[in-house]
């Protein structure tokens, strides 16, 4: 049987370009599986490669210089290793001038549970945990940043871009009020990446975690931004690669896919905020004419474009998403929805009841997720399958 891949923000297949760059390194009789730690001139290619990995990254999400680049094994990874890193690097500054209290850490309601869940680890460490508000539509404002700010706050965390709902959040402004109370900022790029342009350097944040399977690379593969200079205690330590900023022997192949896939993101991202953006557009409209049907979170009025040009999230009255997907599943179709499918749990979804939605109506949520490959057709075969389910 046959599937239209509808669930990109899942995971994505790997593009031709990631798999042409990682072929060598496949090769059993080839000269590409060196430890790019080795001083032998096997190793020493392998280092070239992946610090060439490491330059075309660099360029992709203009950051400043290659040496702020750390290979990680995902975002996960990444998430915790920032806020772990950050945190501790902030606590010992903090010691130095005499001050015990570690300090306090800001973070959003709506983030991944790669972000949510370092709370506990961050508490036995000492450090208290606020979190800032956000609107029904899920933005963060500012103002509400810097509401919760006090004197002691040392880092800030707060995603670019919303994996189930699509908001994208004013990551810059943001880091600005965090900079202006003397904390450092980190953001979750893992959904914005390639669909939304990344400017690293104008942003003006001081860590981004990035996930190469979320745009058409290797899954297993991940960056850890650090801009030049910003404090940070290595979360993996061992062997000091990565400039001793995350060690262990550094998976090459991985990073050359990786590079080759954030590569073609960049390129691509107008076509994402152009023809994906009006499937998207199109999505919500034949989705919304069915009947119990509705836009899980309408354009604010404070941000009525700063939503992902990929992300559709409807609310199907009735009906509880892990029912949706399996129906759409024996149809033909990979969606997803809010609830947490995996735990067999019946509670909506977190991003969604922190945006005040009614249990009822989140926990009838659908996601639709497209990529420069779905086409009008996919949206409309989706839209008939789920109008013939919900009819029954």
């Amino acid at each position: 049987m046959s599937y239209v891949y509808l669930d990109n923000a899942a995971t994505t297949p790997l593009c031709a370009e990631a798999i042409a760059a990682m072929a060598p390194y496949m090769d059993v009789e080839g000269e590409h599986f060196g430890n790019a730690n080795s001083l032998y001139t096997i190793g020493r290619n392998a280092f070239a490669e992946l610090e060439s990995a490491r330059e075309t990254v660099t360029r992709a999400l203009h950051a400043s210089r290659p040496d702020e680049i750390v290979f990680t094994s995902g975002a996960t990874e990444s998430d915790n290793a920032a806020l772990v890193g950050l945190s501790l690097a902030q606590m010992e500054k903090r010691r130095l001038k005499g001050k015990l209290n570690p300090g306090r850490i800001v973070v959003s309601r709506l983030e991944h549970h790669a972000v949510l869940h370092v709370e506990p680890m961050l508490k036995a460490l000492g450090f208290a945990v606020d979190f800032v508000g956000n609107d029904e539509t899920g933005l963060v404002t500012p103002a509400d940043l810097e509401a919760v700010l006090c004197e002691d706050t040392v880092l800030v965390s707060i995603m670019m871009a919303n994996n189930e709902v699509g908001i994208v959040e004013p990551v810059a402004e943001l880091a600005q009020v965090a900079h202006k109370a003397g904390a450092l900022f980190h953001t979750d790029a893992t959904q914005a990446a390639g669909k939304v342009p990344i400017d690293l350097k104008g942003m003006g944040v001081d860590a981004a975690s990035f996930s190469a399977h979320k745009i058409n690379g290797p899954k297993g593969v991940g960056v850890l931004y650090l801009k030049a200079g910003t404090p940070f205690m290595p979360y993996l330590v061992g062997g000091g690669q990565e400039r001793g900023m995350r060690s262990g022997t550094q998976n090459v192949m991985g990073a050359a896919g990786a590079a080759a896939a954030f590569k073609r993101a960049a390129e691509n991202v107008g076509v994402y905020q152009t023809r994906v953006a009006q499937l998207r557009d199109y999505a919500y409209e034949r989705l919304c004419k069915l009947p119990g049907v509705s836009r899980m979170v309408e354009a604010s009025a404070e941000n009525p474009d700063g939503y992902l040009p990929n992300i559709v999230c409807v609310s199907v009255r009735g009906w509880e998403s892990e029912s949706l997907i399996l129906r759409m599943d024996l149809a033909g179709y990979c969606v997803s929805g809010g609830s947490a499918c995996s735990s067999n749990s019946l509670d909506p979804s977190h991003v969604l009841a922190a945006m005040g939605v009614d249990r009822k109506r989140a926990l009838g949520m659908l996601r639709l997720s497209l990529s420069l490959e779905t086409t009008q057709e996919d949206i409309d075969g989706a839209v008939e399958a789920l109008g013939t389910i919900i009819s029954k």
